[in-house]
C-alpha cells in the first residue's frame, strides 16, 4: 500500500505512530525516506496543537464579542512532497490528513481546486460585490478552511498560473497552513509555460512558507507491484478478464473505484473506475467514440497506468476507429504511462490491412516496447504546460 487513499485511522493515532503501525503489520514496506516524511509531517501535527490561524476583520469582531482569545503563534510551516509516481507521496498526505485533528481541513486535487477557483472567480467578478474578486474569493477559502492539502500539486496552464501568487500569498497571510505532493520541484513547476517569469514569484512563495522534501530516491513501491506481471493479454475470454482484473485490483490495493473528471478545452471527460492513478476504460469507450488528441494527452497527463479492456482486431474499413488508437498509444507513450490491456489478437494484427496499415507499423512498435521491463520501470511524464490536462 502506497499510493491514495490508506484505510482510516481509527484510532486517530499521530502520523509517526500510525506509520509504524503499518510497517508493523506488514501493510506497508519499510522506507527510509517515508519515514523521514512521515517525521516531517509529524512535528507539524505536534506544532498544529493549540495552534488557530488569523482571522479577518469580521471574525475577529465577533471573536472580541463572544470574548473568544485567539492564540498568538507563528503558522507553522508546510510540507512540499515531491517525487516520480510510487514513492508513497499521497500516502504520507493521506495518512497526516487522516491524523489531524483540525475540523476545518481539506484534501484536494490540486487541478480539481484550480478549476473551483477559477469558477468561483468568475462568479465573483459577475456579482462586482467586492472590489478584488481573487482576494475575496482567497479570504472565502481561508474563513472556511485553513489546513489544506494538495494532491498532485501540478500548473499547466497560464490562466492559473497568473493568480496563483496572489492566491497563495492571501491564503498563507490568513495563516493557513499547506501540506502538498507533486512529481516535480517547486522549481520545475509550469517549466517552459507562457510568461514564466511572471509565475516565479509563486515558486519563491512556496518556498519561504512550505519546508520542500525530495523523496526521489526513495524505493518505487509502484514499480515492485508491476514486477512479474503480463501487461497485455490475448486472446479475449473470461481468462483474460480475470488477469486484468487481478492486474487492477493489484496496482489499486483493492481499494474502491471512483469517478473522475476530467477538464479538456472547456469540455469534460467522465473516467468511470479509477483509483490511485489507475484509470480503467473499455476499448470502444476510447476509441469508438469522438476523441481528440487533447483527450488522450489529458488522460496521460493524469494517470500513470492505463488498462484498456477488448481491443479488436480492426477491419480495413475502421479507418478512423485504428486512428484513434494510433493516437492514443502515441499520448501514453509519450508520457511513458503503463498500459495494460486484453486484445482479440496481438499488436501485430490488430489492424494489418487499411490505407494506414504503414502509420500503424508504429503503434505495433510502440505497444510491444511498453510490454519491456525498462518501459514499465520509466517514469510517468505529466505535462508541463502543453495542454491544458491536469
Amino acid at each position: 500500500m502506497t499510493e491514495g487513499l490508506i484505510k482510516p485511522n481509527t484510532n486517530a493515532a499521530p502520523p509517526l505512530e500510525y506509520y509504524e503501525s503499518l510497517i508493523i503489520t506488514g501493510e506497508l514496506k519499510p522506507d527510509s525516506l517515508q519515514e523521514l516524511g512521515a517525521k516531517k509531517l509529524q512535528k507539524i501535527y505536534d506544532k498544529l496543537d493549540g495552534y488557530r490561524p488569523k482571522q479577518n476583520k469580521r471574525s475577529e469582531v465577533w471573536k472580541n464579542l463572544f470574548r473568544l482569545v485567539q492564540p498568538d503563534s507563528d503558522t507553522p510551516r508546510g510540507l512540499y512532497i515531491h517525487g516520480p509516481v510510487g514513492r508513497g507521496k499521497s500516502m504520507l498526505m493521506d495518512l497526516f490528513y487522516n491524523s489531524s485533528n483540525v475540523k476545518q481541513k481539506r484534501r484536494v486535487h490540486f487541478h480539481a481546486f484550480m478549476l473551483e477557483v477559477q469558477q468561483r472567480l468568475t462568479k465573483e467578478r459577475r456579482t462586482k460585490k467586492r472590489q478584488d474578486p481573487l482576494m475575496a474569493v482567497a479570504s472565502d477559502i481561508a474563513d472556511n478552511t485553513w489546513l489544506m492539502c494538495f494532491d498532485e500539486f501540478h500548473v499547466v496552464n497560464i490562466a492559473d498560473a497568473m493568480i496563483l501568487s496572489r492566491l497563495f500569498q492571501r491564503l498563507f497571510e490568513r495563516g493557513v497552513i499547506v501540506i502538498a505532493t507533486s512529481n516535480t520541484s517547486p522549481q520545475e513547476l509550469y517549466k517552459d509555460g507562457l510568461q514564466r517569469d511572471r509565475f516565479l514569484p509563486f515558486i519563491n512563495l512556496i518556498c519561504k512558507h512550505l519546508d520542500v522534501f525530495d523523496i526521489n530516491r526513495g524505493l518505487d513501491f509502484r514499480l515492485d507491484r508491476l514486477k512479474g506481471l503480463p501487461v497485455y493479454y490475448t486472446p479475449l475470454g473470461k481468462i483474460s478478464t480475470q488477469k486484468l482484473n487481478i492486474a487492477f485490483e493489484t496496482l489499486t490495493d483493492n481499494n474502491p473505484t471512483k469517478e473522475v473528471e476530467l477538464s479538456v478545452l472547456g469540455r469534460k471527460i467522465f473516467v468511470s473506475k479509477a483509483a490511485h492513478g489507475v484509470a480503467r476504460f473499455s476499448f470502444d469507450e476510447l476509441c469508438r467514440t469522438p476523441r481528440s488528441a487533447a483527450d488522450f494527452l489529458t488522460i496521460a497527463n493524469r494517470f500513470h497506468t492505463v488498462m484498456i479492456d477488448g481491443i479488436p482486431k480492426l477491419n480495413a474499413d475502421e479507418r478512423e476507429v485504428a486512428k484513434r488508437f494510433v493516437v492514443l498509444i502515441d499520448s501514453l507513450y509519450e508520457k511513458k504511462v503503463n498500459l495494460f490491456a486484453s486484445a482479440e489478437v496481438g499488436p501485430s494484427t490488430i489492424y494489418s490491412s487499411g490505407d494506414i496499415t504503414f502509420e500503424f507499423q508504429r503503434t505495433v512498435s510502440r505497444l510491444i516496447e511498453m510490454q519491456a521491463e525498462d518501459y514499465i520501470a520509466s517514469i510517468h511524464l505529466p505535462s508541463s504546460g502543453d495542454n491544458e490536462g491536469l
